[in-house]
C-alpha cells in the first residue's frame, strides 16, 4: 500500500509540476510547439499511389506468382470499353463503323500495346491450300448487308469472342486496350492514360450518341483507388466542422474549442511531416489518417478541458487552479490511453497489407504528437485565453453531474443483476460474431456510387465476368507447346474448365490450335481438333503467327521459347472463398491428370485480393494477441494493481465481440479493412476503461470511499468526459463511414458500433465488476475528510 501511495504521489507531483511549468512559460511553450509542428510539416510530401499492387507486400506469394506469369507473357494492365448500341444490335453497318473508329482511336492510348475488338478479331479461313488471316470486319462502311450477316454469324459462333468480346445476343460488345506501363511515374495512370480514355469516350459519345459506354479493367480500378483517396481526404474538412460544432456544444466554451482545433492541427501537420520523412505514398486506406488523428486527438484534449471546466463551474476553482488540478488528474490517464492507442495502431504492421501498415504508423506517430501537444500547447493556450465560469454554467454543470450520479446509483444498487444480464447479452452477441462470413470481392471495395463499380456491374450482367483465374501451363521443353500430348492435355484442361459451374469463358492456346488446324484442312469441321503431328502443329503455328498484324500476336498467350502457354478462365461473380476453392480445384486437376511440367498454380489480381483478406486475418491474429498482452501489462503498471489490470481485459475485449455480433445482424460479411479493427479500436476502448478505473482508484486510495461510493464518484467526475469523447469519436467515424471505399467505410461503421458498445460496457459491466471484486478489500483513506456528493 505504501508503495502504491508513493508511486501515486510521484505521478501526481510530476503532473502538477509539469502543469505549473507549462503555465508559467506559456508563451515559450506555445512558440516551441508551433515551431515543432511547422518544422515537421515543412518536410511533408503527400504523394498518392493508386496502383492495386500497393495492397500486396513484396513477399506476398500470390503477387510473386502473378508477376512471374506477367514476365513470361504480356502484362494484364488494361482498359475495357463496353459498348451497347441503342438498337441492341452490334451488327449493323453504322454500329460496326463506329466500333472500328473507336478501335483505331484506342491504339493512341498512352502506353497501349494491344487493342482487341470484334472488328479487328483475327479471323482465319482457308481458300484451297492457302490460309488467310484478316480482321473480321475491316472497312465496315463498304460492307453489304450479306457481308455483315456473315460477320455476325462468324462472331456469334467464335469461342474466343462469345462471352468475352461479344455477348451471345450480339447486343453488347467490348474493346480491350492492353497497356504496358513503364512504371517510371505514379502519374502514368491518373495523369496520362485515364484522361485520354475519358476524353476518347466523351468524344465517341458526342459523335455516336446512340451508344452507351462503360469502362472497366485494371487501369480504371487503379484510377478508382486513386480517386477514392482524394475523396476520403476531402472528408477531413467535414470532420473539422463537426468537431468544432460538437466540441462547442459539449464544452460550451469558445476558447476550449479553438484550443482543441489547434492541438488537432499541430498533430496532423506533424503526421504530414512524418509521411514526407518516411517516404510513404498514400493509398485509399492510409489516406484517412487525417480523419483518424483528428478524431482521436480530440479525445485527449476533451478529458483535460472537461475536467478543468467542471472544476471551475462546479467547485469554484480559479482558471489556473482548475487547469493544474485537471492536469494532475488526467496526465497519467491521457498518457496511458495515448500509449495504448499507439500500441494498437502499430499492431497493423503484423498484417499483410502495406497500406494498413502505413495507416497504423502514421496514426501512431500522430497520436504520440497529439499527447505532446495536449499536455503542452493545450494548457498553455488555456492559460492565455480569458475563461470564466458563470452562475448559469455552474447550475448547468451541477444538473449534468446529478444525471451521472443517478446513473451511478442505478448501477451500484444491482451490480450482480447487471453483471449477469451483461454477460448473457455479450455471450449471445459473441456467438453471432463467429457467424460472420469473410468475403473480400475487390469490386465491392467500391460502393455503387462509384463509376468503376457501376460499369463493372454492368459488364458482369451484360457481357462477361470480371473475375478470372490464370494458369501458366508448361511443357517442360522449348517448343513443347506443339507436342500433341501437351496439346491434348491442354485441350482436356480447357474442356474441364468450361464444365465448371463458375466459368463463363476460357481462353486457351488449344482453341487457337484447333481453329488453325481446321483452316489448314479447308475449314473441314472434322479437323476442329488439336493437331496429331508435332511438325504440322509447329508449321501451322508459324504460318499463323506470320499472318498476324503487329500488336495482335500471340505473345499474350505464348512465352518466347514456346515452352508455356497461358490459360485464362473468366468467372461469374463469386465470393472470395469460392474463388480460392475454384483455383485449388484447377490446380488439383492438373496434378491428377497431366505430367509434372504442366502443373501450375492459379493466379490473377482478383485471386490475389481474394486471398489477401485471409492472409491478413491470419497475420493480424498474433499482432492482436501481442497488443492485448502489452496493453494489459501497461494497465497493470499504470493502475498499480495486478488484479484490476487483468480485470480490464474484459471491458477491453468484449466491445469488439459485441460489435462484430451486431455487425452479423447488419451485414453478415467482413472484409480486409475490418480485420484491423481489433488492434485499431483497442486503444480507443482502453481510453474509457482507464479514465473510469483511474477515477475509481483515486476515490478508493485518496478519498477512502468504498467500492460503491468510488463507482458513483467515477461517474460524477469522468462520466461527462467519456460521453463527450464518445460523441466526438462517433461523429468522426460516422463521417468516414460515408466513404465510397468499402474498406474504409466498413471499418468506420464497425468502429462506431464498437465505440458505443465500449461506453455502455464501461458504464454497466465495468462498475459491476469493480464493485463485486472489491467487496472484501480494506482501503485506508489518505484524505478521509472528503465526503461524497449525495
Amino acid at each position: 500500500m505504501n508503495a502504491i501511495k508513493k508511486a501515486k504521489n510521484v505521478s501526481n507531483k510530476f503532473a502538477t509540476n509539469w502543469a505549473k511549468f507549462v503555465i508559467k512559460r506559456k508563451w515559450l511553450v506555445l512558440l516551441l510547439t508551433l515551431f515543432l509542428a511547422l518544422g515537421l510539416a515543412s518536410k511533408g510530401n503527400m504523394e498518392f499511389d493508386g496502383d492495386y499492387h500497393v495492397f500486396f507486400s513484396e513477399s506476398n506469394p500470390e503477387l510473386e506468382a502473378f508477376d512471374a506469369l506477367q514476365e513470361k507473357f504480356t502484362k494484364d494492365d488494361n482498359v475495357v470499353l463496353v459498348l451497347t448500341p441503342s438498337n441492341k444490335n452490334v451488327f449493323t453497318k453504322e454500329n460496326l463503323v463506329a466500333i472500328e473508329e473507336l478501335t483505331a482511336e484506342a491504339w493512341n492510348t498512352p502506353y497501349s500495346s494491344r487493342v482487341d475488338a470484334i472488328t479487328n478479331f483475327q479471323y482465319t479461313r482457308a481458300e484451297g491450300d492457302d490460309l488467310y488471316v484478316d480482321d473480321l470486319s475491316y472497312e465496315s462502311s463498304l460492307k453489304s448487308p450479306e457481308e455483315i450477316a456473315k460477320i455476325k454469324e462468324v462472331a456469334l459462333k467464335e469461342p474466343l469472342l462469345v462471352d468475352r468480346i461479344i455477348n451471345p445476343e450480339g447486343s453488347v460488345t467490348a474493346i480491350n486496350i492492353t497497356v504496358k506501363l513503364p512504371g517510371e511515374s505514379i502519374e502514368e495512370i491518373p495523369g496520362e492514360v485515364t484522361p485520354f480514355v475519358r476524353k476518347m469516350i466523351a468524344d465517341f459519345k458526342e459523335k455516336h450518341p446512340n451508344f452507351e459506354v462503360h469502362s472497366s479493367g485494371l487501369i480504371p480500378m487503379n484510377t478508382a483507388f486513386f480517386e477514392a483517396s482524394m475523396k476520403d481526404m476531402a472528408l477531413t474538412a467535414i470532420m473539422i466542422l463537426i468537431v468544432i460544432i460538437t466540441t462547442l456544444i459539449l464544452t460550451r466554451n469558445f476558447f476550449s474549442t479553438v484550443s482543441t482545433l489547434i492541438v488537432v492541427a499541430f498533430s496532423i501537420l506533424s503526421a504530414v511531416g512524418f509521411i514526407g520523412l518516411t517516404g510513404i505514398k498514400l493509398t485509399p486506406p492510409s489516406s484517412v489518417f487525417m480523419t483518424m488523428i483528428l478524431t482521436l486527438a480530440v479525445a485527449d484534449s476533451i478529458h483535460i478541458l472537461v475536467t478543468m471546466l467542471q472544476k471551475m463551474r462546479k467547485d469554484g476553482l480559479s482558471k489556473i487552479d482548475a487547469l493544474i488540478e485537471s492536469m494532475r488528474l488526467n496526465f497519467m490517464p491521457v498518457f496511458i490511453t495515448s500509449l495504448t492507442t499507439v500500441i494498437g495502431f502499430l499492431t497493423m504492421n503484423f498484417g499483410d497489407v502495406p497500406p494498413f501498415w502505413d495507416l497504423g504508423n502514421i496514426t501512431a506517430f500522430g497520436m504520440m504528437m497529439a499527447f505532446i501537444y495536449s499536455t503542452t500547447t493545450l494548457p498553455a493556450l488555456m492559460a492565455i485565453f480569458p475563461i470564466k465560469a458563470s452562475k448559469k454554467q455552474k447550475e448547468r454543470e451541477e444538473k449534468k453531474t446529478g444525471l451521472y450520479t443517478k446513473l451511478g446509483n442505478f448501477v451500484v444498487k444491482q451490480p450482480a443483476k447487471l453483471l449477469v444480464a451483461s454477460l448473457v447479452v455479450i455471450g449471445g452477441l459473441t456467438y453471432l460474431a463467429n457467424q460472420n462470413v469473410f468475403n473480400d470481392e475487390f469490386i465491392n471495395y467500391f460502393d455503387e456510387s462509384v463509376e468503376f463499380r457501376q460499369s463493372t456491374d454492368y459488364i458482369s450482367e451484360n457481357l462477361t465476368g470480371i473475375y478470372n483465374v490464370e494458369y501458366a501451363i508448361g511443357s517442360g521443353e522449348s517448343g513443347g507447346i506443339n507436342n500433341p500430348e501437351y496439346l491434348k492435355n491442354l485441350n482436356a484442361f480447357e474442356d474441364w474448365l468450361k464444365a465448371q459451374p463458375e466459368v463463363i469463358h476460357v481462353n486457351a492456346f488449344s482453341e487457337v490450335a484447333r481453329r488453325v488446324n481446321r483452316s489448314m484442312h479447308g475449314d473441314d469441321e472434322a479437323f476442329y481438333r488439336v493437331p496429331d503431328n508435332r511438325e504440322e502443329a509447329a508449321q501451322y503455328l508459324l504460318l499463323y503467327e506470320l499472318s498476324l498484324p503487329f500488336g495482335l500476336d500471340l505473345n499474350n498467350q505464348i512465352n518466347v521459347d514456346k515452352s508455356e502457354t497461358r490459360v485464362t478462365a473468366t468467372l461469374k461473380n463469386i465470393s472470395s472463398a469460392e474463388m480460392i476453392a475454384f483455383s485449388k480445384r484447377g490446380e488439383k486437376w492438373l496434378r491428377d491428370n497431366t505430367p509434372e511440367p504442366m502443373h501450375a498454380i492459379g493466379v490473377s489480381p482478383t485471386l490475389m485480393f481474394s486471398k489477401l483478406g485471409f492472409r491478413q486475418a491470419d497475420s493480424m491474429f498474433n499482432g492482436n494477441v501481442i497488443a492485448l498482452i502489452l496493453i494489459s501489462i501497461v494497465l497493470m503498471i499504470a493502475l498499480k494493481n495486478f488484479k484490476l489490470g487483468l480485470l480490464s481485459i474484459i471491458p477491453n475485449v468484449t466491445p469488439v465481440l459485441v460489435g462484430f455480433g451486431i455487425w452479423f445482424l447488419y451485414k453478415g460479411q467482413i472484409n480486409t479493412g475490418m480485420v484491423v479493427v481489433f488492434g485499431m479500436t483497442l486503444g480507443i476502448i482502453v481510453d474509457d476503461t482507464v479514465h473510469f478505473m483511474s477515477k475509481f482508484l483515486r476515490a478508493r486510495r485518496e478519498l477512502g470511499y468504498d467500492a460503491k461510493q468510488a463507482v458513483i464518484y467515477a461517474f460524477q467526475t469522468v462520466g461527462k468526459a467519456l460521453v463527450t469523447t464518445t460523441i466526438v469519436l462517433i461523429a468522426g467515424f460516422a463521417v468516414l463511414s460515408t466513404s465510397s471505399f468499402a474498406l474504409n467505410s466498413y471499418m468506420a461503421r464497425i468502429t462506431v458500433i464498437i465505440i458505443i458498445a465500449a461506453l455502455i460496457i464501461d458504464f454497466i459491466l465495468l462498475p459491476a465488476l469493480l464493485i463485486l471484486t472489491a467487496k472484501k478489500e480494506v482501503v485506508t483513506a489518505t484524505n478521509p475528510k472528503v465526503a461524497l456528493d449525495k
